[in-house]
């Protein structure tokens, strides 16, 4: 057998069970195995099984430009059950063909090329130019510890001269993952660091880059597992689990947006959130009593800051017990909900895995009863600390679990909570940080431990969460917020980035993880703004708040016992500059729900850090703090103190500078201005921007006219504006309006503006405002369908305005 006991290892071979070097164990008791040479091969529908001597290799035609690896030790597969591919994924009729060569196998697509050799069962995947894309170094192989009674399996592929890493969910550090080895272990990280690792969520997904070509890489594996960008070897990457079989999928960009369009796509497009989910949010550990919510709801509106959301922490419950309410400090909380309802505010509770062990309360007594509960290895319940003292935990890898946890939501959403805020399902615990191994999981049919289920839990626990809400909700959409996540989570919530700290340091890291998060399909993705520890001052939580506003999910959230961080908390002038910038948030709300369209129907992210955008410009490669929210808009956060200016890189094309309209050239470094009043905010020439009115909250009144923001083009572009009711599922049924709008500069010079809409959906205004960017004074003429409007428009500063009727088809300005 190749490379048998191993009693001196170097390289990826001297790692013990948790994923360290062992020099502490003199590297015994380590046994490696590999495939060995070719046996034989087998055809199951789209996959071809290739046989080694003490291994087999899967290989699965998912797509021309996704292939699925499985690795079977000893010749046998596991079942293939996964819960982070989404169920109604359907892979599309593809072409490919299987030939044998001397030395190797090849699979063919219509843009990939996959070698598998003979000798090793290695595998080599080229696109069609012949460009090695990826490729194995030692390539598949697995060790078996006996001292911890474990197998690792492993995979090591050939790091490429120049080659970037990016992605693998919420991870701390910089953006591009090169020269850095990291741990998947959903962990309650308190006060975490820019070196923090492992954190609170577990995405096994990363993008790679190298030869101006981008890929992904998938290893769909629950157990605690490593990825090494070359920090071991520079020469190697690799990537493994503690157990479980060594299942990845290879997805091919060519551009870094397809290949996370594309993962997107095979773990599942999120639903419409309601669009009150994409207003502004009050949070702190905690609001209490209800008084003190009351008056919190009265400050915003009196001070005229917007908000759509209030949270409640806790403390709202009756000693930590979920689904219950403390009828001292909360006595009517239905009609205290419906009366912040009646003001605009929505109302979003938090809910723990954790159920204290209390004989007649109502939940731990079901849980008994349905045998709901985890339990140890000798069939015991597992018994652990969290907020409430003992607590039992469902098992939500068990199907009739998640249901009845899904219909405790009943009493909640009848009181009129809008949402449910999932946190502490890591799962963490006081005693150990989490539920001991041993501790025995369903896994939907597929018996296990807590080491194959730990980092499925809070996905599975958002599900349920996510499920029983839309049972109750009569035609509403559902909107949860989860801690803890495995890749595909984005099917059923939100994020956040857990408990941050007040620091610039962190407002930067709370910007490189929320890219990182939308890279790797989750991009309804948000920070505690502000920091959840410690007390910004003004100038920080200002700064934290201009970032955010261009964040899918915006929330201030802090703990009580660092100081409060409403936004009035501070000096006037920070007041001042906070309100109107949630007051942009507002106006530009109709472009927000637009790209969260385009990222629930397409998969493409909504978040885009620089080399999402131009992935062969080496500028682009490690600039961290640029970030684009859809196509167009280009945002660079100020996060340095005292800072007034600050140098940011456009890539290619032409921008205007959102304040003052001045055009600049692309694929240049510029220095800004950014005054405290202004973020530094750029638009893409020839985009059309919606804006709406400055409202309190989401639906406060009805809209009598829509915005429209065109920016000259210099070369054609497109743009849509998607708009529903908002918040249910008519649009399902066509109950909707898509607009796609094309701006091109005509050969003789003239903007040409074309407007398509399809859908049932009659909006409530009638007109457009049309506000026109990048004009040299007021133009000859404005035809609109033919009828000259150029009587009716008038120069505002540097914009020329005019009324547009909302179903006009082509704009011609001369």
């Amino acid at each position: 057998m190749e490379g048998t006991t191993a009693e001196t290892t170097s390289g990826n071979e001297g790692q013990d069970f948790s994923g360290n070097y062992i020099e502490n164990f003199q590297n015994k008791g380590v046994e490696e195995f590999f495939a060995g040479k070719y046996v034989s091969w087998e055809k199951k529908g789209h996959a071809f099984i290739i046989h080694g001597q003490h291994a087999s290799l899967e290989i699965t035609i998912i797509d021309q430009d996704i292939l699925k690896f499985r690795h079977g030790n000893d010749g046998y597969f596991e079942d293939d059950f996964s819960y982070a591919i989404d169920p109604n994924y359907e892979p599309p009729l593809t072409e490919y063909k299987f030939e044998e060569l001397k030395a190797s196998f090849v699979i063919k697509t219509a843009i990939l090329r996959c070698y598998v050799s003979k000798e090793s069962l290695s595998v080599k995947i080229t696109n069609l130019d012949g460009t090695v894309i990826h490729q194995d170094e030692k390539g598949y192989h697995w060790q078996e510890h006996k001292y911890h009674g474990g197998t690792i399996n492993i995979c090591t592929k050939v790091l490429h001269k120049g080659e970037k890493f990016y992605g693998l969910g919420d991870k701390t550090g910089k953006l591009n993952l090169i020269g850095t080895k990291r741990q998947l272990w959903g962990t309650d990280c308190y006060g975490y660091g820019n070196d923090t690792d492992p954190v609170y969520k577990n995405i096994p997904f990363y993008l790679g880059q190298h030869s101006q070509v981008g890929y992904g890489i998938f290893m769909d594996n629950t157990f605690r597992s490593y990825f090494d960008f070359g920090k071991e070897r520079d020469s190697v990457s690799s990537f493994w689990a503690q157990g479980g079989e060594m299942r990845y999928y290879f997805i091919y960009g060519p551009k870094l947006l397809d290949v996370t369009r594309k993962y997107t796509q095979l773990t599942g497009k999120p639903q419409l959130p309601p669009k009150w989910a994409l207003g502004y949010h009050q949070s702190k550990w905690s609001y209490y009593p209800e008084s003190v919510v009351r008056k919190l709801a009265e400050e915003f509106r009196s001070r005229k800051i917007p908000c759509d959301v209030i949270h409640l922490d806790i403390d709202y419950m009756d000693g930590f017990r979920c689904f219950t309410w403390d009828k001292k400090k909360f006595p009517k909380p239905h009609k205290m909900i419906a009366d912040l309802k009646q003001d605009g505010f929505k109302t979003i509770v938090i809910i723990d895995p954790g159920i204290k062990i209390d004989k007649g309360y109502k939940v731990y007594e079901q849980g008994r009863k349905g045998d709901h509960f985890c339990k140890r290895m000798d069939g015991a319940l597992l018994k652990a600390s969290v907020w409430p003292g003992p607590c039992h935990f469902p098992d939500f890898t068990k199907k009739r679990t998640r249901k009845w946890w899904g219909t405790l939501y009943e009493g909640l959403v009848n009181d009129g909570v809008d949402g449910v805020w999932n946190d502490m399902n890591e799962p963490a615990t006081f005693e150990d940080g989490t539920f001991p191994n041993d501790v025995r999981f369903d896994y939907d049919g597929h018996p296990c431990s807590h080491r194959k289920a730990h980092n499925v839990y809070g996905s599975l626990m958002a599900q349920a969460t996510c499920e029983g809400q839309q049972r109750y909700l009569d035609n509403k959409r559902a909107f949860t917020i989860t801690r803890s996540a495995y890749a595909g989570v984005q099917r059923y919530a939100s994020v956040w980035t857990g408990d941050n700290s007040a620091s610039w340091e962190q407002l930067k890291l709370a910007n490189i993880q929320c890219q990182r998060l939308s890279a790797s399909g989750v991009s309804f993705a948000g920070s505690d703004v502000g920091g959840f520890i410690g007390s910004p001052n003004g100038e920080l939580f200002t700064r934290w708040i201009q970032m955010a506003v261009f964040h899918p999910f915006f929330r201030t959230h802090s703990s009580g016992d660092h100081g409060d961080k409403e936004p009035w908390k501070f000096d006037q002038q920070y007041v001042d500059i906070v309100r109107t910038f949630i007051e942009m948030r507002y106006r530009i709300l109709p472009y927000i729900y637009t790209v969260f369209w385009q990222y629930s129907t397409t998969g493409l992210p909504m978040l885009r850090s620089l080399h999402m955008e131009a992935h062969i410009d080496p500028e682009t490669f490690y600039r961290e703090e640029e970030f684009l929210l859809g196509e167009h808009l280009l945002i660079c956060p100020i996060s340095e103190e005292k800072a007034t200016s600050r140098l940011m890189y456009l890539p290619k094309g032409v921008w205007y500078n959102y304040w003052t309209d001045q055009l600049e050239e692309g694929q240049r470094e510029i220095k800004v201005d950014a005054p405290l009043n202004q973020i530094p905010l750029f638009v893409r020439a020839g985009s059309i921007i919606p804006e709406q009115p400055v409202m309190q909250y989401v639906g406060e009144f009805v809209i009598e006219e829509l915005t429209l923001n065109f920016y000259k083009p210099y070369i054609d572009t497109t743009s849509e504006i998607y708009e529903d009711r908002g918040d249910g599922m008519e649009h399902k049924d066509g109950q909707y309006l898509h607009k796609t709008y094309v701006s091109q500069q005509t050969d003789d010079l003239k903007w040409k503006v074309k407007q398509s809409c399809e859908g049932q959906y009659a909006t409530e205004y009638s007109n457009y405002l049309g506000k026109f960017h990048g004009l040299d004074g007021m133009p000859s003429s404005i035809l609109v369908d033919g009828q000259e409007l150029i009587l009716e428009a008038e120069s505002v500063g540097q914009v020329i305005q005019v009324k547009l009727p909302k179903n006009f088809n082509e704009i011609l300005i001369n």
